[in-house]
């Protein structure tokens, strides 16, 4: 028998399979998705992201392993109508029609009654900024104005678990932050998994996120623990001393690696009650300044661009 889902996850897969033929889509994919999170998906080009989305949606069926969804095994029209809700990355909409039939059509068939669905579409159109384009057809909308009622679409009612697919991408910069600021403002209202190549947007957005390459979960965790935000500080010196032997005796045992070539000071430690990560960097900054150094910038852990890139390579690729 198979250990049961954790309790507080939105969405569970523990090592699903997929082939497309001879091509391995999905390689024992585990991931678990809080519930409430707001949750980044991150790989290169046929990581397995969308694969994964389509299995969880029950588009695909995987060849092995196990998906749970809001606690109900897998995705099932008939339990999860409305309350599991999707953007994919090549959304298509009915052509013909005005933005605002389709958002009705789409919310009376999650089962939202004519009221509700009036009142949700107005909802949404306002959330997008399409208010004004409500009566044209879809045709007529630019590819930002189509992905924009593609994300809308997705938040119609009231989702439990919602999946974007590279939700801003074709939208100008203050329409993605207006997205970006939007899917940030649902965490702990909802869960929502965000696919996407914009590594920064998943930083600012996301609380956890996963690292996926050839179907397969290489790190996952709160994005603080990923970056190194929780136990390291970086610290970069512009050129002139660097009294490193001050700084390390400064630390009270936490450690300080020195990386000349990028002129970076990396400080790792453990929080601890009455020690927090601003105490480390204060005493190593008071330590540079006392001794001469130059500090350019001070920042905890890295980059998740940087982070993604410093991952190790994984073997060559078997075929199944």
């Amino acid at each position: 028998m198979s250990a049961p889902a954790p309790a507080d996850a939105a969405l569970s897969l523990r090592a699903v399979g997929k082939n497309y033929g001879r091509i391995r889509a999905l390689d024992g994919l585990d991931l678990v998705v809080p519930r409430g999170s707001v949750f980044g998906l991150v790989g290169p080009n046929g990581a397995g992201k969308t694969t994964t989305f389509s299995i969880v949606c029950g588009w695909l069926r995987a060849n092995r392993g196990e998906v749970d969804v809001l606690g109900e095994g897998a995705f099932d029209p008939a339990r999860h109508r409305g309350r599991v809700t999707a953007l994919p990355q090549d959304s298509a909409l009915g052509r013909d029609m005005t933005v605002v039939e389709q958002l009705t059509h789409l919310g009376r068939l999650q089962g939202l009654g004519a009221r509700e669905t009036r009142e949700e579409v107005e909802r949404i159109l306002a959330l997008v900024d399409l208010t004004d384009r409500a009566r044209d057809r879809v045709r007529t909308l630019s590819h930002g104005m189509l992905r924009r009622v593609g994300i809308g679409q997705a938040f119609l009612g009231d989702p439990e678990l919602v999946l974007l697919d590279e939700p801003t991408n074709g939208l100008d910069p203050r329409q993605a932050h207006t997205i970006r600021e939007f899917i940030a403002a649902q965490r702990g209202t909802r869960t929502i998994v965000v696919s996407s190549h914009n590594l920064h947007e998943i930083e600012t957005v996301c609380d956890h996120v996963a690292l996926i390459d050839r179907g397969r979960v290489v790190m996952a965790g709160p994005v603080s623990a990923v970056t190194g935000r929780d136990d390291e500080v970086r610290i970069t010196l512009a050129e002139g001393p660097v009294p490193l032997t001050e700084t390390r005796a400064a630390l009270a045992g936490d450690t300080a690696e020195w990386d000349e070539a990028d002129r970076v000071l990396t400080l790792r430690f453990q929080e601890k009650p009455g020690r927090a990560a601003e105490d480390v960097t204060g005493a190593a900054l008071r330590a540079l300044l006392a001794g001469g150094a130059r500090v350019s910038s001070v920042a905890r852990g890295q980059s998740l661009e940087r982070t993604y890139l410093e991952l190790p390579a994984l073997p060559p690729e078997q075929k199944p």
